[in-house]
């Protein structure tokens, strides 16, 4: 089949090469002419494991190429993915969905069907009656059927996520929308994946309510962590005991800084908005929002207590910067929240990041960047775990200890266990992991 993909981010990028790998021949658009070229150029604008090889496969077996000129992409396309961003809009917290309904007049504008539109992008219930409208009030003779086909890519295993999903959630109850998405995914029918078919408007919901409770997880083991300190118990312990029912599964139960990245901040948020707007608060994930975004400053207070409650003068060490690992993603990342803290009382930061140095400089100021995660513990006074990459599991800690002015650890994803750290020499803190 012939697809065309509107947006070439994260997303898209993803999304259009594992679709060219099965098999159809994909054209990715993106307005931005410096990104296409660069993907021409073999280029990646993101860090996803695997990725760049997947592209330069299908672009040299000629199954996926990339334009800026959307008539060409959209030419003879059995389907029309728009994968734009749905960034939060300034002031009120709802999904900016300008640059969606921008797509749906641009593919009505140059095409006249029959054609399958596809969204892709995280949008809120009844995006797609509204996508539906402007193709028809755009062009009345148009042959249009409008599916919802929400992504739930992790970043950093994205490719495996689009491969091997848990489910691909189909939203629409025209019999030839179904029978085209059938197709595309048909390749992975090897796999059994459920595919579940849904209206369009639960489709859009499950996306949010999928990542929203997701989040509410994420929060819940991490106040049960200031417990934990509160009272001189295990958080990673009361995380395997109730993980191992399955009921509640033993995923998203890891005590840390707080969730972020470019899905769950935007999306719960705007899903309370979504609530508030039909008379159906979510309290609790209002309540989620909140806690999260406290969460973040107060690991910053967490460092600064566990360096004698000031860090005024001192240099402190940061290993991590993107909301997590395998990506070079900084959107709304927990460190810079413990950043500006520390900054704010009057520290010096050097930090290292595997990936996310080049972002982290438009979001950060006056943090000086190492080029390795030795030359970032050098002199500090402490150091601060803030992302669980893979390198940093297994430093040499006997040269940390030497490198380091102050032997203080502070880890905030808990990858060291507390009595080695303490048999090695290091004031060590982890989260909700004994009394503090």
């Amino acid at each position: 089949m012939r697809v065309a993909m509107i947006g070439s981010g994260y997303v898209g990028l993803v999304s259009g090469a594992c679709f060219a790998d099965f098999g159809h021949v994909v054209t990715c658009v993106d307005k931005d002419a410096g990104k296409i070229d660069a993907l021409r150029n073999g280029v990646m604008p993101i860090y996803e494991p695997g990725l760049e090889t997947l592209v330069e496969k299908n672009v040299r077996e000629r199954r996926l190429s990339f334009t800026t000129d959307s008539a060409e992409a959209l030419k003879d396309a059995d389907a029309a993915f728009i994968a734009v961003g749905t960034p939060s809009r300034r002031g009120d917290g709802h999904a900016d969905l300008s640059y969606v309904y921008a797509a749906a007049r641009e593919i009505a504008e140059l095409t006249a069907g029959p054609i399958v539109v596809v969204t892709k992008s995280t949008v809120p219930v009844g995006t797609g009656d509204e996508v539906e409208r402007i193709l028809r009030e755009t062009r009345p003779d148009g042959d249009y059927a409008v599916v919802s086909n929400p992504e739930f890519l992790r970043e950093g295993a994205a490719i495996s996520d689009f491969k091997r999903p848990d489910r691909i959630v189909v939203g629409s109850d025209d019999p030839r929308a179904r029978e085209v998405m059938s197709e595309l995914y048909r390749p992975l029918y090897l796999n059994q994946p459920p595919l579940l078919f849904t209206t369009r408007r639960t489709s859009e919901l499950i996306k949010y309510a999928a990542n929203a409770f997701l989040a509410v997880k994420i929060t819940f083991i991490n106040e049960i962590a200031d417990l934990c300190e509160a009272v001189g118990a295990d958080v990673q312990e009361v995380a395997r005991g109730i993980g191992l029912d399955n009921r509640i599964g033993p995923k998203f139960l890891h005590a840390g800084p707080g969730y972020g990245g470019s899905c769950f901040p935007k999306d719960t948020t705007a899903l309370v908005k979504t609530g508030q707007d039909a008379g159906a608060p979510l309290r609790i994930v209002e309540t989620v929002v909140a806690v999260n975004e406290q969460r973040k400053r107060a690991m910053g207070r967490k460092v600064i207590a566990a360096c004698g409650g000031s860090v005024r003068g001192k240099t402190i060490a940061v290993l991590g910067l993107t909301f997590k690992p395998n990506t070079d993603d900084m959107r709304d990342a927990p460190s810079i929240a413990v950043i500006t803290a520390l900054q704010d009382g009057g520290a010096r930061v050097v930090a290292y990041d595997p990936e996310g140095v080049e972002q982290a400089r438009a979001m950060l100021r006056d943090v000086a960047y190492a080029p390795d995660p030795y030359a970032c513990v050098d002199g500090a006074d402490a150091l601060v775990i803030v992302t669980e990459w893979d390198e940093f599991r297994a430093l040499d800690l006997g040269r940390v200890r030497g490198l380091l002015r102050q032997p203080v650890v502070v880890d905030l994803r808990n990858i060291y266990r507390p009595e080695d750290m303490r048999k090695r020499g290091f004031a060590y803190v982890g989260v909700g992991r004994g009394a503090a």
